[in-house]
């Protein structure tokens, strides 16, 4: 009889540990994530009640996100609105109860929903205040968005400006954009436009060929390892065999002997094929990685609103081995794998050349802020790798200057302001029917304030980086660098 009691004790108890283990694991180790998904829409109900924190540009007084209360007494609850329409969609995003989160309403969502930890909860409770959201600054500016949209004039397509020696994200448009405030009407209609897309942002979720911007990249790690340096005199000759397959200059242009600055002036493909074989898949996956490809944007953004970008073969397979890497080196590739890369990432690999070599961490929030104004938090700038030798990013940086000064990025020149760059233009389309310009760069060239990259989706055939994606570049920097918010 006691065996039997003891048989059931032991039956209870692991029962019982069963359902500690089940409830804890919801209400303690996955607490977070559950509260993060965007799918759980009883945080949403219960945060209605409180007033969310505003969302403001980096001027620190333009409203992009606020709550507006509805109702009264026990009644109340905030809904939320944007001022500024869509011209912050993307990096935004929204938050409403039947349609949950998205973009940095998500990713701050702890912040402007005023979750505190213990002490803080506590000082508000002796105080008798009640809960209300906190306010989040971003880097975002007006400005500069401004420039970014009207350059892009309604063509699908790009546009990220980051801070090189901070890694603040100042401006990140994606076109089309939508309006967050029609969100709750209009959200059904947005999802089906397969065509389109407006929901998706084209700065971190979608990969393009970056064409000849990625010879920045190839130039980076040729000169870093040792292969070449600025002055390498290397056969431009048209065609040249490479990988068993011709390859061509642009225009079918044949350089012959040409320095390795000059290589990059003029965007010459068979020495760029050639500099890429010599440094090797190894060797070019390694600085790829170095530079953020192969991972996620190390951003302040929703893991589900960003792709890696990296070497992809026609599966859709990430590949590190076994490609044409002399086709690759160009911004090309071929059937083993060819490079594909977001506008987020592109102007990750100018900023950080501008920099000398120094890859930051992106960011869009510049500090959390009570309404006390007591700053919360204040995000620091964070090293995410030494890319190359300062002094190969210095060198790399006046190669592209001579770009824009006498090559293929003319477009792009300021008045007094210096500028390096890279033009890029891919054939893409079943019959190579349209072409995906960019242009990434960063200024002054001296001391490196602003990085940026662009590109629009299928153009028109003939529509070159050089003069089509280089102009926006040139009036987004115009806007950033000459002051404005």
């Amino acid at each position: 009889m006691n065996a039997q009691i003891v048989r059931l004790f032991v039956l209870f108890a692991v029962l019982f540990a069963v359902l500690v283990a089940f409830t804890s694991r919801w209400t303690v180790f996955e607490a977070q994530s559950l509260a993060d998904n965007q799918n759980n829409r009883r945080p949403l109900i219960e945060e209605q009640q409180i007033p969310r924190g505003l969302i403001l540009a980096r001027d620190g007084r333009t409203v992009l996100a606020r709550s507006l209360p509805e109702g009264r007494g026990k009644n109340r609850t905030f809904v939320r609105t944007y001022p500024q329409g869509g011209l912050f969609a993307h990096p935004i995003g929204y938050s409403f109860i039947t349609n949950g989160r998205r973009s940095l309403e998500l990713s701050r969502n702890a912040d402007l929903a005023g979750q505190e930890d213990e002490f803080e909860s506590l000082f508000a409770g002796l105080e008798g205040r009640e809960r209300e959201g906190l306010d989040v600054v971003t880097n975002l500016d007006v400005a500069g968005t401004q420039a970014a949209v009207a350059g892009l004039a309604g063509r699908k397509g790009s546009v990220v400006a980051i801070e090189p020696q901070t890694g603040k994200v100042r401006v990140m448009v994606s076109i089309p954009e939508y309006d967050p405030n029609l969100i709750p009407s209009d959200i059904g209609r947005l999802e089906r436009d397969r065509a389109n897309q407006p929901l998706l942002n084209r700065s971190t979720q979608e990969l393009y060929p970056p064409g000849s911007t990625f010879k920045v990249v190839t130039a980076a790690a040729a000169m870093d390892s040792g292969k070449v340096n600025p002055d390498s005199v290397i056969d431009g000759s048209s065609p040249r065999e490479i990988s068993g397959v011709p390859l061509s200059n642009s225009g079918g242009q044949s350089f012959g002997p040409i320095s390795f600055t000059d290589a990059l002036t003029n965007s010459v493909n068979t020495v760029f094929a050639q500099v890429g074989e010599r440094v090797g898949r190894n060797t070019m996956v390694e600085y790829m990685r170095r530079f953020g490809f192969y991972s996620d944007p190390e951003l302040d953004y929703p893991n589900f609103q960003m792709i890696p970008s990296g070497i992809i073969n026609g599966d859709g397979d990430y590949v590190t081995d076994g490609f044409d890497v002399g086709r690759v080196a160009i911004g090309q590739g071929g059937l083993e794998g060819e490079i594909r890369s977001s506008p987020m990432q592109m102007a990750l690999v100018a900023a950080a050349i501008g920099n000398r070599g120094r890859l930051m961490k992106p960011r869009l929030t510049d500090r959390v802020v009570r309404k006390d104004g007591r700053v919360k938090e204040r995000v620091q700038p964070d090293l995410q790798s030494q890319v190359v030798k300062p002094e190969v990013a210095d060198q790399l940086g006046q190669m592209m200057g001579r770009v824009v000064e006498e090559g293929t990025g003319t477009a792009a020149a300021l008045s007094g302001i210096t500028v390096a760059g890279k033009t890029g233009t891919a054939e893409v389309g079943a019959n190579r029917e349209f072409t995906q310009p960019w242009f990434i760069a960063f200024a002054p060239i001296e001391n490196p304030r602003m990085a940026i990259a662009v590109t629009l989706e299928r153009q028109p055939a003939g529509s070159q980086g050089g003069t089509v994606a280089a102009p926006i570049a040139r009036s987004v920097l115009e806007a950033l660098l000459g002051g404005g918010g």
